[in-house]
């Protein structure tokens, strides 16, 4: 049995995520079918699904230990250099799949076992480092935007509560899609930050210049009616997070009166993930990084992520 170094969920801790977090040895994790490959990993980065998953969300006692992290860029076993969609079919859970880190061992380790068939191209142009951004929160910014919101049809976008990486995510893919994008954030360093990526950065329910035609929410019951008065007409507000509650107020006159469209979502396809890789190489999108940590460092990576200060992504380097 090969052992390898990785980063895993040991218990459960809902009040100090960071104490059920072990760095240490573990078993190569198993390929449960022949389509199956070990890819070793080169780059990944780390969601608050990881400290969501410290807390125990998600997760049962008897699926510890379960190494965590959803995305990764490695290289397969024929020598190529791959970005892993996380997102696998579970026929055991409810969903009918779920993302690498639940059932199946995850990414924050030197090597993981995926299906074959969830390895794509690392287009050149893009690093590793930056491909590990992608598919997870940009990913989910993505189809945020282009498939749910249909931004499209639209000429302007508010993104509530930047700074965290699928937000952050949707003001950089909504500028570089030539949108008008206004971003809120409690933050007046973050505020700062967004501005200087070309957005117009707004304190928390400020009145905007004019109405918009997507609203991106991953915040919850701190902005939704803030959302629900931004949006025009016909507007759409797509729902991935509930950062602050999941249980907010909602005119419902509001939503007739001004035909909106509530729309949830989680994640996105190969297909989409495909495209949003194609275009951050073709458009020179780089994703916004806040910190690239060795691997060696990686709790001081889970730290950085629990601190409420990161602005974009938190990347972990397997390489240094």
């Amino acid at each position: 049995m090969r052992i390898m170094r990785a980063a895993y969920a040991s218990r459960f801790d809902a009040d100090n995520p960071l104490a059920a977090l072990t760095v240490g040895d573990r078993p190569e994790p198993a390929r449960p079918d022949d389509d199956w490959v070990t890819v070793q990993v080169r780059a990944s980065s780390l969601n608050h699904h990881d400290l969501w998953s410290l807390r125990g969300v998600g997760l049962a006692d008897g699926q510890l230990p379960m190494i965590l992290g959803c995305d990764a860029v490695g290289t397969d076993p024929d020598g190529n250099e791959v970005v892993i969609y996380p997102v696998l079919p579970t026929p055991g859970d409810p969903r009918g799949v779920s993302i690498l880190s639940e059932h199946y061992q995850g990414t924050l380790a030197e090597r993981v076992a995926v299906p074959r068939m969830s390895l794509l191209p690392l287009p050149t142009g893009l690093s590793a480092t930056d491909a590990a951004c992608l598919p997870t929160a940009w990913l989910t910014a993505w189809r945020m935007l282009t498939t749910r919101g249909r931004i499209a049809d639209g000429e302007a976008v508010l993104v509530q509560g930047a700074g965290g990486g699928v937000a952050t995510a949707a003001v950089a893919l909504g500028l570089a899609l030539g949108k008008r994008v206004y971003a809120t954030s409690g933050d007046a360093a973050k505020r700062d930050r967004v501005a200087a990526l070309g957005a117009t950065a707004l304190e928390p329910g400020a009145r905007l210049p004019e109405r918009v035609d997507v609203v991106i929410e991953t915040v919850g019951a701190a902005t939704f009616d803030h959302s629900l008065k931004s949006a025009a007409p016909m507007a759409r507000i797509v729902v991935a997070g509930a950062t602050s509650g999941h249980l907010p107020p909602v005119n419902l006159r509001r939503v007739f009166a001004m035909q909106l469209e509530i729309l949830g979502t989680s994640m996105g396809t190969p297909d989409e993930l495909t495209e949003l890789l194609a275009f951050c190489a073709e458009h020179e999108v780089r994703p916004v990084v806040d910190s690239v940590v060795p691997f060696s460092r990686v709790a001081d990576a889970f730290a950085r992520l629990h601190s409420g200060e990161v602005f974009g992504k938190v990347v972990v380097d397997h390489t240094a």
